[in-house]
């Protein structure tokens, strides 16, 4: 066991245990979007980070990825950490303003207005469909390509891929396909997101035609048949 202090409570985990699952068996709550209980860790969101060490020499690090070490001193809401989750939370606001699982994060710390440009990227390269695909489905049938602001996510050389048994699996697990209808003029009222006519996500040009068949729908959480 490795015993250490997580907002002076002095805690005990098992030997290889990340932060984050410390502070989830204590129940001390940090938001994540790339990580998932299934998937190796990530740590492309950087929302889950934490404050490790004091004094000058404390610095963030994701706790997904940051194995527990004896005697650390950990803080999971400090004013540093959160003003870091708040600017990571804008910066996604302005990529994937219609994520229902961002805006709510959003909500919960307390973000009015994100004051970045407006991309409308669909992506927030978080990997959970590449993950899903390699590490359940066994398939890799979609990866990152590119580098920087080229970076993104799909199949080798945009081709139809040979592998990819259309499971949805990277559908569920994205958050940029959990969309929220938001807007309120007549012409924008209906979004979509519930029929997924246009999903965002990796398989729009694997799926072709096929209809969202998730339900309750992952889109706005509304059961179809009501």
């Amino acid at each position: 066991m490795i015993t250490f202090t997580m907002n002076g409570l002095e805690v005990s985990v098992e030997k290889g245990s990340t932060l984050l699952e410390a502070a989830r068996f204590y129940g001390f709550p940090i938001p994540t979007l790339c990580h998932m209980e299934g998937l190796s860790p990530y740590g492309a969101c950087r929302l889950c980070v934490v404050e490790v060490g004091e004094g000058p020499r404390a610095r963030l690090v994701t706790s997904c990825t940051y194995l527990a070490e004896p005697g650390i001193k950990v803080r999971t809401a400090s004013n540093r950490v959160l003003r870091a989750r708040r600017m990571v939370l804008e910066l996604l606001l302005a990529s994937c303003p219609q994520s229902k699982i961002i805006q709510d994060l959003a909500s919960a710390h307390e973000i009015r207005q994100q004051r970045f440009r407006q991309e409308y990227e669909d992506c927030i390269l978080c990997g959970r469909c590449v993950r899903m695909c390699e590490e359940q489905m066994m398939a890799k049938a979609i990866g990152f390509r590119g580098r920087g602001a080229k970076r993104s996510i799909g199949t080798p050389f945009d081709a139809k891929s040979e592998v990819c048994r259309q499971c949805g699996g990277c559908i569920y697990v994205c958050p940029a396909c959990q969309l929220r209808c938001t807007y309120t003029e007549p012409e924008k009222a209906i979004c979509g997101g519930c029929a997924n006519l246009a999903p965002p996500c990796a398989a729009k040009e694997s799926f072709d035609d096929m209809m969202c068949y998730m339900d309750p729908c992952v889109a706005c959480e509304i059961s179809k048949d009501k």
